[in-house]
């Protein structure tokens, strides 16, 4: 067959995971849920997709990933009772999260919900490394009445002590969590206003992004990475200045629990995060330069929404979360690998090999091959099976690759019912009754 001369590549800002990076993922996520489930945390699905309303009222209009980055489309009515709905790819995951909170009535419950998500979202960002227009994040959500305990600090501080723990023990070197409090809805908006006025006569001297911002968001101008903005940046008023008591309060509780627990932190007054539905605690969790990250070093962020239920059409429902780019934190991991060979490590970033591979000598012990391999597999062994047409000098080689032992299977072999097996790593060979080799095998992996 000819070789098409254009073939059909992944879309541009999406890329395709292959053995052996994805046996990475799915450890790291192992571990996330492993930690997820020791503070009990359940796992939630929604749909990739969701009504445009759901963004536009929840994220916020003005925000950037609304204004210029969501996927959206018209879905057209299939019959004339029917109305055409916008739909929007989820940009990121707090808004569904919460929708399926008021949508099944979770609140009823009266119990504070605990749910982490790990999936796909998209935006149509400009791809550069470790930013993907398909990408993945591990979340998770705290939400429920005030009753159960939603709005307390305690959760706050609950939630940024886990994500400590996660870090720890993905193997995660160096990270440094930065803190901040955005206040209240009603602090926001003052301060909003404040900053709007503080830019003013500035806007003029500012990025053009950044000119747009001071009109229509100026809590993101606080955000820009735009080196020749910081310096005016860093001028601006500290929304520290303009807390009420109360969020004052909340941030010194969220503070001292965090010491107790000896997780440390810096303040950083300028960390606000732009979506319009955070309130008091924000949060970001960064590497140091070298990482894998480039001039982008933020691994993690959040923070607190206590309006964002209400503003959905829901009853009052504080809540707090986070989403870790899961596409960032795996480059992360593979370059402190790299940089840092010499020190323990807690996650094992090599492909984990396989108990066994079986290399039946000729295509007629073939099926005896795969009949070996059903029952090794089924106590529990992962095993690969070659294939009788392959040299023995091939099989060997194949084997070294993804296998611990290599199981020679012959004529006489399956005549004698005593098997050849040589281990790799120490280049032992030995003869092993076939009803002892699950047992031989287990001992080996453990």
């Amino acid at each position: 067959m000819p070789t098409p001369s254009n073939p059909l590549k992944a879309v541009r800002g999406t890329r395709d995971l292959l053995p052996p990076e994805t046996a990475l993922w799915n450890r790291v996520e192992s571990i996330a849920r492993s930690v997820f489930s020791r503070y009990s945390f359940g796992e939630v699905r929604t749909p990739i997709f969701e009504d445009t309303q759901l963004f536009a009222r929840g994220v916020g209009e003005e925000t950037d990933i609304v204004s210029k980055e969501m996927y959206t489309w018209e879905d057209r009515a299939r019959a004339q009772s029917e109305k055409a709905q916008s739909l929007t790819l989820r940009p990121e995951n707090t808004a569904g999260v919460v929708r399926a909170y008021i949508e099944h009535n979770l609140a009823d419950s009266g119990q504070l919900q605990k749910l982490f998500y790990i999936g796909p979202q998209f935006r149509r960002e400009r791809p550069q490394r470790g930013r993907y227009r398909q990408f993945w994040q591990i979340g998770a959500e705290v939400l429920g009445p005030v009753s159960s305990g939603s709005e307390s600090p305690l959760r706050d501080a609950e939630v940024l002590e886990m994500l400590a723990t996660l870090l720890d023990e993905l193997g995660v070197k160096n990270w440094q969590l930065a803190l901040n409090s955005v206040g209240s809805a009603e602090d926001r908006k003052r301060y909003a206003e404040i900053l709007r006025q503080a830019l003013a006569p500035i806007k003029h001297q500012l990025s053009v992004d950044n000119q747009r911002r001071a009109e229509t968001n100026p809590l993101r101008v606080l955000d820009s990475k735009d080196p020749a903005d910081q310096a005016l940046i860093d001028g601006l008023p500290k929304i520290a200045d303009f807390l009420d008591d109360s969020s004052r309060e909340h941030f010194a509780q969220v503070s001292a629990a965090l010491d107790a627990c000896g997780v440390t932190y810096t303040i950083n007054p300028r960390l606000v995060r732009g979506l319009d539905y955070y309130t008091r605690t924000t949060f970001e969790f960064t590497v140091p330069d070298g990482s894998g990250l480039g001039t982008q070093n933020a691994l993690l962020g959040g923070g607190r929404y206590d309006g964002l239920s209400e503003m959905l059409g829901g009853p009052r429902a504080p809540g707090i979360g986070f989403a870790i780019g899961e596409d960032r934190l795996i480059l992360t991991l593979q370059a402190q690998s790299t940089e840092q060979a010499h020190e323990p490590r807690t996650l094992n970033l090599e492909p984990t090999k396989l108990d066994a591979y079986i290399a039946p000598l000729g295509p007629e012990r073939n099926a005896a091959a795969l009949a070996l391999a059903r029952e090794l597999r089924r106590a529990g062994l992962s095993v690969e099976v070659g294939d009788g047409t392959f040299r023995l000098k091939k099989s060997f080689e194949a084997a070294d690759r993804v296998a611990r032992h290599i199981v020679i299977l012959g004529e006489d072999e399956l005549a004698s019912g005593i098997l050849t097996v040589k281990t790799f790593a120490t280049g032992v060979q030995k003869k092993i009754e076939r009803s002892a080799l699950v047992d031989e095998l287990q001992r080996a992996s453990t």
